[in-house]
């Protein structure tokens, strides 16, 4: 029996870090299966950024960064373009928007753009596949250094800046595993991108012990008590919005600066998306616990959203292609 299209278009990942999110909710942990846990998610978070700059070939980067219009870009709509509505979004009553989904979507707006679903949507929609590639790598490379940078800069003034603790955190469980995992990606670069179960289950594990952590530990601290269904359906609300600026931007933009349709295809797919596989295990370096979990919830929300909403574009933009392009 074939599956309803609207569950067809749900993403496996985001089913798995809701089901583990509720799991959070339910079944807080004790405080000594929490510090275990916390070890083990710092070990996680540092294999996972290794394993980012292992299969990232550095050359492929560099190529990339030849095509400026379209990788300037995608550049400009995830950290400048993103940021700029994460601060409209500030501007909200806070009877309309809790502050803490309205940093939450300030986090979101900082965050480098999707590698994987980025692409396949380019793919689907006929756009400009290798473009998609470089321009979702390159975004990814300069978020480990970006994001934590404009977090300090951002969110600074909500209370949720970096101390010390979170740069010393930056530099040994982000950075410094990703630039090892940069010197040691020319030998076994290759086998792990042809081992590519491996690394995502490596990311998804990851992700969903984030989750569970982060929210398991602000329910013990009643991070959780005053979230409402009519604040998660004001949150949807503004991420549809958010999402439509971004599309409608960067698919009129990309005709302004003379892309082709390829180009246009791709700078719609990545400069509208931002990354859940990078963002949560981020999160859990950058802010404490209850924040995390805070910040978290518009991450998921989003990540979801731009899933369905950037499938069905991609099957429209398809279906519209003229007859001489490349399937």
């Amino acid at each position: 029996m074939r599956a309803p299209a609207w569950l067809r278009w749900l993403d496996p990942l985001t089913v798995m870090i809701v089901a583990v999110l509720v799991l959070g909710l339910l079944v807080p942990v004790s405080d000594d299966v929490g510090a275990l846990l916390d070890t083990v998610r710092t070990v996680a978070i540092v294999l996972l950024f290794f394993l980012y700059g292992a299969r990232m070939p550095t050359r492929e980067v560099v190529d990339g960064l030849r095509r400026f219009r379209l990788q300037g870009s995608m550049l400009a709509a995830t950290f400048l373009l993103f940021p700029l509505l994460g601060l409209a979004v500030q501007l909200l009553p806070d009877a309309v928007l809790a502050p803490d989904l309205q940093r939450g979507l300030l986090y979101l707006s900082v965050l480098p753009s999707t590698v994987q679903s980025s692409v396949v949507m380019t793919s689907i929609a006929r756009g400009n596949v290798a473009g998609a590639i470089t321009g979702a790598t390159i975004s990814n490379v300069l978020g480990v250094l970006l994001t934590p940078l404009l977090v300090a800069v951002l969110l600074g003034a909500t209370g949720a800046g970096l101390d010390g603790s979170a740069v010393t955190g930056i530099l040994l469980q982000l950075l410094l595993p990703f630039v090892v995992g940069q010197c040691v990606q020319p030998w076994i670069g290759a086998w792990l991108r042809r081992h590519g179960p491996l690394t995502r289950v490596t990311d998804r594990s990851t992700i969903l012990l984030v989750v569970f952590t982060s929210v398991s530990e602000a329910q013990a601290q009643g991070a959780w008590d005053d979230l409402t269904v009519g604040a998660l359906a004001v949150l949807l609300v503004v991420c549809a919005v958010v999402l439509t600026v971004m599309l409608v931007v960067t698919w009129r933009g990309g005709a302004a600066l003379g892309l082709d349709r390829g180009d246009r295809i791709a700078l719609l797919m990545c400069g509208s998306k931002k990354s859940a596989a990078t963002g949560l295990p981020m999160a859990a370096v950058l802010f404490a616990p209850a924040v995390a979990a805070s910040v978290a919830l518009p991450v998921i929300a989003f990540h979801q959203l731009q899933i369905v909403v950037c499938a069905v574009l991609a099957r429209r933009l398809a279906a519209s292609a003229p007859p001489d392009d490349p399937a």
